[in-house]
């Protein structure tokens, strides 16, 4: 019998104690998960009872900024009701009419067809006039909207019911598109209208009333009456439909006033006024809509859809109105995507509130034309850095670079510059260290600049600017302090530290950085509220797995392994929780990318070599944590549940394929239309495959570091894999998680593309700081200028 290895017993304990760790840490997973489980957002402790009627009244194209002295009855109700901005967005970049009634029909994004916002038409014997268009476009759409959900509630609870108008009719319509309970044309005068209110809420417990719509002249015909003399210019046309779509809400109230005082009444414009999308008006009075909420009244709205003070979906209204009827049991289970709004601490002056809602639309405004140029800039400042790097930095590039400048300067100063470019050496990585860390940190400091109130200024896009250079300084100075601007990995791990740390925070005291970020959340778009979104995970992750390269570098360097993979694997417990929780991250693809990364580095931190049965291991513990955090959402009361919980419900409904297939589109999509972002990743996987990945072999197998040995001092850059063991495991972690979340996430090539502009300069600033620590070699400094040292590489 052979000699055992006296290698193989330590391997093999090597390898147990591993399995035992990351055993342990899934064990303290699933206990934090049961924790979070019983987590819910805070509520208000008063407790209070949905009203016994709700009115609500839907408009369109109406904003906050619509609201003044001359609009009295807006005046009035911005001064006592509970105020919010509500997101109309649907299936198209800009709303209709027929969208947003559609969306309170269905709880659900819908939409009509595509073209030109339909005039909406008085029912026809009962029934919504173009119905089947409204069902056959629903079905195209992929968000399994159930047009008539509403209705159906309605007419099984046996709940009476009054429409008034059009859109009021589209929203009490049942599958089939006959409208329940009693239907009503509207009527030409707010007179006739107030008295058609005041006799609905004699019988009826749910009146909803369509008050018209408010819409650009370019955009579509009006379908309001014009003011009596015809106005000239959009302000003026604007104006005159305001003016007939407030005395209609006067008209409502002045009946809900009367009739019934203890009803609770909504007030949500539901669709956008033209092309261009909006924050819009929406506010409520009344007893509120759910068991033990706050009732309505000078204080903002929430909902938990969002979690955004002031943010309320117009998929938001329905559940609303099922829990303040009781029709829960009457809604198929996983019908509805929202949650009821309820009342939140504001502004204690009317004044106050009324600004904030306005300045939530005044920040979204001035997001929206910046973020594209934002990220071209992104794209084309890591595609020079990636450029300088590749070609401008070779040696006899270089080299014919400052023989052009010598000849220029020397001109200039009567002498030749005779050191040669080596001297120089220092200055150019020196530079080249500060561009990759402000290039790193750009993402970072756009976040951070939302701390600064910039879409206030005139052009926001100068003030964006100089808030996110004020921050990306701020973040490179502190970067290359002592000691750490000395180590390898140090001013990388600052930059990545700060990054992976703000996002964090931010998450964990309610996102509120991501809203309106030109790198956030997108509040016009209605993606996601809370937690993190596809562009924060990219960011958060590379982040993190850079911090723990450099802090479990010392420890493989000093032989300590096990220690190493305890640090990976707890720190990505930690990233997991934070990203998947649903009262936190909330974030349904992440942990299928966060989890084989931080094992896959955790193993190779431990030395344990990777086979594909591992891998495979890998990948199902991955799938299983992620249906745990959907499970356990899963578990909370309905009202309380993320998307995470709601894709349990859409599983047991049987439409998991059509959320499949609709994230897959999106990917595709994205793929398409995404430019910058596509751009960036092409040029990160060219410049690693075609430009780097040929010359940097030849450096790195060189003994005198190729065409780079004049910023390497002629050191052989395989030496700072042996200086930093941890980068290589860092950079397969890198790309499982990307690999992982282009797959699985719906933003396709956002994830690989936001994760290079992060990783790459930071890691182009750790190769800086490692050739820093070298000692150039001697050079006379008479030395021609252009006798080149021989390519030890030939």
């Amino acid at each position: 019998m052979p000699p055992t290895s006296p290698a193989r017993p330590a391997a093999t304990a090597r390898r147990g104690a591993v399995v035992a760790l990351l055993a342990a840490l899934v064990t303290v997973l699933a206990a934090s998960l049961t924790v979070f489980a019983s987590a819910s957002p805070a509520r208000a402790e008063t407790a209070g009872q949905p009203g016994e009627q709700v009115v609500l009244v839907g408009v369109g194209g109406l904003s906050w900024s619509d609201v003044s002295p001359e609009t009295p009855a807006l005046w009035d109700l911005a001064q006592r009701a509970s105020l919010g901005s509500a997101v109309v967005r649907s299936i198209r970049t800009a709303t209709c009419p027929a969208d947003g009634w559609l969306a309170v029909s269905s709880g659900a994004r819908a939409a009509d067809e595509s073209g030109r916002c339909r005039t909406l038409a008085e029912p026809v014997a009962g029934a919504v006039p173009g119905w089947p268009d409204y069902v056959a476009a629903a079905e195209e759409t992929g968000y399994g909207a159930r047009l008539g959900t509403l209705g159906n509630a309605v007419s099984e609870a046996e709940v009476p019911a009054t429409s008034i108008g059009p859109g009021a009719a589209i929203a009490l319509a049942d599958s089939d598109g006959a409208v329940q309970g009693t239907s009503l044309r509207r009527a030409p005068t707010p007179v006739g209208l107030e008295a058609q209110v005041t006799a609905a809420l004699t019988t009826s417990a749910l009146v909803v009333v369509d008050a018209g719509t408010v819409r650009d002249l370019s955009n579509a015909s009006l379908p309001n009456p014009p003011a009596p003399t015809a106005p000239t210019t959009p302000e003026e046309a604007r104006t005159a439909q305001v003016d007939v779509v407030e005395r209609r809400i006067a008209a409502v109230l002045a009946a809900v006033q009367e009739q019934a005082p203890d009803a609770t009444v909504i007030l949500a414009s539901l669709a956008d006024s033209g092309s261009a999308p909006g924050l819009r008006l929406l506010a409520a009075t009344g007893p509120g809509l759910t068991d033990g909420s706050t009732p309505f009244g000078e204080s903002l709205l929430v909902t938990t859809s969002t979690r955004q003070t002031g943010y309320v979906q117009t998929t938001d209204l329905l559940p609303g109105l099922v829990s303040a009827l009781d029709l829960g049991e009457f809604v198929p289970t996983g019908t509805l995507v929202g949650s009821p709004m309820r009342a939140t601490d504001g502004p204690a002056s009317a004044e106050g509130r009324l600004d904030a809602v306005l300045d939530q639309d005044v920040h979204a405004q001035a997001v929206r034309p910046i973020v594209a140029p934002f990220y071209l800039f992104l794209v084309v400042g890591n595609i020079a850095l990636y450029a300088a790097v590749a070609i401008g930095l070779k040696r006899p590039a270089a080299f014919r670079i400052r023989e052009f400048l010598d000849r220029r300067l020397s001109v200039l100063r009567g002498k030749g510059l005779r050191r040669g470019l080596a001297a120089q050496r220092r200055r150019v990585l020196l530079s080249l260290r500060i561009v990759s860390l402000a290039i790193g940190a750009l993402p970072v400091a756009s976040f951070l600049a939302n701390l600064l109130p910039w879409w206030r200024v005139d052009p926001p896009a100068l003030g964006l600017a100089v808030a996110i250079i004020v921050w990306d300084a701020a973040i490179v100075a502190v970067a290359l302090l002592r000691p750490w601007r000395d180590w390898v990995l140090g001013p990388l791990a600052v930059v990545a530290g700060i990054t992976a740390a703000v996002l964090a925070l931010d998450v964990l005291t309610g996102a509120r950085l991501q809203i309106s970020a030109v790198m956030g959340v997108p509040t016009l778009v209605a993606g996601r509220f809370y937690g993190f979104n596809n562009t924060a995970f990219a960011l958060f992750t590379v982040s993190t797995i850079l911090v723990v390269v450099a802090v479990t570098n010392p420890l493989v360097r000093a032989g300590r392994r096990l220690l190493a993979a305890a640090v990976v694997a707890g720190i990505g417990i930690v990233a997991t929780v934070l990203d998947g929780a649903p009262g936190i991250g909330a974030d349904f693809g992440g942990p299928p990318a966060l989890v084989p990364a931080f094992t896959i580095l955790a193993l190779m931190a431990a030395g344990v070599r990777l086979t594909w049965k591992r891998i495979a291991v890998v990948l199902g513990g991955a799938a299983a944590v992620t249906v745990l955090f959907a499970f356990v959402d899963w578990l909370r009361p309905a009202d309380d549940r993320t998307h995470l919980g709601r894709f349990i419900d859409t599983v047991l409904d049987g439409g998991l394929w059509d959320v499949v297939f609709r994230k897959l589109e999106a990917n595709l999509r994205i793929l398409a239309n995404n430019r910058p972002l596509t751009l960036l990743a092409i040029a990160g996987v060219a410049l690693v495959v075609f430009v780097l990945a040929r010359p940097v072999k030849i450096a790195i197998l060189s003994p005198g570091g190729g065409k780079f040995d004049w910023l390497s001092a002629g050191a052989p850059i395989s030496q700072m894999g042996q200086a930093s063991p941890m980068l290589r495991p860092g950079l397969v972690a890198m790309a499982v998680a990307m690999g992982i979340g282009f797959v699985v996430n719906d933003s396709g090539i956002a994830i690989p593309a936001i994760g290079i502009s992060v990783a790459v300069p930071l890691l182009l600033a750790a190769c800086a700081s490692w050739m820093l620590t070298l000692s150039p070699p001697a050079v006379p400094v008479d030395a021609p200028l252009l006798v080149e040292p021989q390519d030890s590489s030939a």
